[in-house]
């Protein structure tokens, strides 16, 4: 049976900014009222509260203007969610001391499976004083709960006893009073009712209010409208009456009906695992701040050495790096560069460097430099000597490749590939150089296409004997043509997956003209085929978009 250990933080903002400031809890700087306040469109607003300040009337999510009013001598700070986030992401890392794998609950809780291990702390009484015990040390407030589920566990985190653990459902036979399956709408054991059952977990959360089923605000308000403010409640109504009612909402957070289904283990609730990747790091700090261009070079050349041995003993050669560097006056300049394959050739990495250090201003002086691998893949180590090698005699395409873009930027070295689509505008696409081709993909077998394409199709005036016949003379870009010579049509329809209903057929003509030149043309839609935005349908419109030789 799966367990599951949920840990809210419910004050990991203020804990965060306590610890930054290097205040303990109960210090008299900490005990005056104070609020960590964001910029919003409507004006500054409350994020965050210590405990003075929601006394003195801090609530999260009021004005600052407000607040001031009812506490003048609060004092603020700038909250910062994105570092809350990188704390709680290394938080989740740190928490994987307890279990396989662990999963942000953001913007302030974690997710740990704990299946299999309580018996390694004695027990999950014993687990959760571990975890109670490890964060007070590191001066965080938590609120913890285990259950057989992830939606349980949190319900019983943020609204149920502190440290509560629910047993498996096998382990207890006790079950709530059972609902009518006719009345329901549903037959005993079918997911489509709330069917009788013996379910534990049901039985200990039905006191709790719905908002433990992690609903939008606007949902909640819908239920308590309804009358429905507990758990216990929602097993009283027909689940076909609550289906009627959110039968538009596709989202988790606005169906009470998936919530429940996930909180009681009917339908699974997939997580997403915090893994760790560390990024391949090598930095210089001199003894002496460096202005010149020479030894900057040299600095960088040490670096990509450095960072050629930490890859090679990771088996891994870098696709993008970034350059940091720290000028005396705390101004940092960063160059980034990607390279066409992986590689952990110092000298080809230094080199293109240093195409891009021409207009850093060193001001006073630089004392940190720091490299920095932030995509790395796996190369062989056979593979990379072969690569070395190449490069000395300058046969390497890669790094004849990576020149062109330092010198020519990004965009301008690309090559045409081919896209799985019958439609000409999207059978074709630009990738980088190396980028390997989707062979999953199935490339289509044309019929003859010319070798040029316009840009986007260009509009032309046909004149043809019948509607569907075949074309006598166009005009385009100001000149008449005689058409002496014409081939088709080869109709094209539209890719009904991804256009709208209004989106014509194409039929398409090669042609010659009295001077033998060759163009690719198309008539978009038919005469009367109710498409084109009328409910008849207008009349064909004609296009170049090609052309031969």
């Amino acid at each position: 049976m799966r367990r599951v250990l949920s840990i809210w933080l419910w004050r990991l903002a203020m804990d965060r900014w306590r610890l930054a400031q290097g205040l303990a809890e109960g210090e008299q700087a900490d005990a005056a009222p104070t609020a960590l306040v964001a910029e919003t469109a409507r004006g500054v607003r409350i994020a965050a509260a210590n405990a003075a300040g929601l006394a003195a009337g801090a609530i999260p999510g009021t004005m600052l203007a407000d607040a001031r009013t009812l506490c003048p001598s609060l004092a603020t700070a700038p909250s910062d969610p994105a570092g809350d986030l990188a704390f709680l992401e290394k938080l989740a890392l740190w928490a994987q001391r307890w279990g396989p794998w662990s999963a942000l609950d953001a913007p302030d809780g974690l997710i740990v499976d704990v299946t299999g291990v309580a018996h390694l702390f004695g027990g999950e009484e014993a687990l959760l004083a571990d975890v109670r015990a490890a964060l007070a040390q590191r001066r965080l407030a938590a609120r913890l709960a285990i259950a057989p589920t992830a939606g349980a566990a949190w319900a019983l985190a943020h609204y149920g006893r502190d440290g509560g653990i629910l047993p498996p459902p096998s382990s207890l036979r006790a079950g709530m009073p059972r609902s009518n399956p006719e009345r329901d709408g549903g037959s005993p054991g079918s997911p489509q009712g709330f069917a009788p059952r013996d379910d534990e977990i049901e039985r200990q959360l039905f006191h709790l209010p719905v908002a433990a089923l992690r609903l939008d605000d606007d949902v909640l308000l819908v239920l308590r409208r309804l009358g429905l403010k507990r758990l216990g409640d929602l097993t009283g109504v027909a689940r076909d009456a609550l289906a009627r009612r959110f039968r538009n909402r596709r989202a988790p957070a606005a169906n009470p009906l998936i919530r429940m289904d996930q909180l009681l283990g009917r339908v699974p609730e997939p997580s997403l695992p915090v893994i760790e990747v560390s990024a391949p790091l090598v930095q210089r700090r001199l003894m002496e701040p460096i202005r010149h261009r020479q030894l900057l070079d040299r600095v960088v050349m040490d670096l990509a050495q450095d960072m050629a041995r930490v890859l090679e003993g990771r088996g891994l050669g870098a696709r993008r790096l970034e350059l940091g560097l720290w000028r005396v006056d705390g101004e940092v300049a960063t160059r980034r560069l990607e390279l066409a394959a992986p590689s952990r050739d110092p000298g080809h990495i230094s080199g293109l460097f240093g195409r891009h250090l021409d207009d850093v201003d060193a001001g006073f002086g630089i004392e940190v430099v720091r490299l920095r691998s932030l995509w790395s893949e796996s190369v062989a180590l056979s593979q990379g000597d072969i690569e070395a090698a190449a490069e000395h005699h300058g046969t390497s395409l890669a790094a004849f490749i990576d020149r062109l873009v330092a010198r020519l930027g990004p965009r301008a070295v690309r090559r045409p590939v081919l896209r799985a689509s019958h439609v000409p505008e999207r059978a074709q696409g630009w990738a980088a150089v190396l980028e390997a081709e989707n062979s999953s993909q199935e490339i289509f077998e044309f019929h003859l296409r010319p070798l040029k394409l316009l840009d986007s199709p260009e509009a032309i005036a046909v004149l043809y004997a019948s509607p569907d016949g075949l074309p006598r003379r166009f005009r385009w870009r100001g000149e008449v043509h005689e058409i002496v010579r014409a081939e088709g049509p080869e109709r094209i329809a539209p890719e009904w997956w991804r256009e709208r209903s209004s989106v014509r057929l194409r039929d398409y003509y090669r042609i010659e003209d009295h001077e033998g030149r060759r163009y690719w043309i198309y008539r978009d839609g038919i005469a009367g085929d109710g498409r084109g935005g009328d409910s008849v349908g207008r009349a064909p419109d004609w296009f170049l978009q090609g052309l031969w030789g």
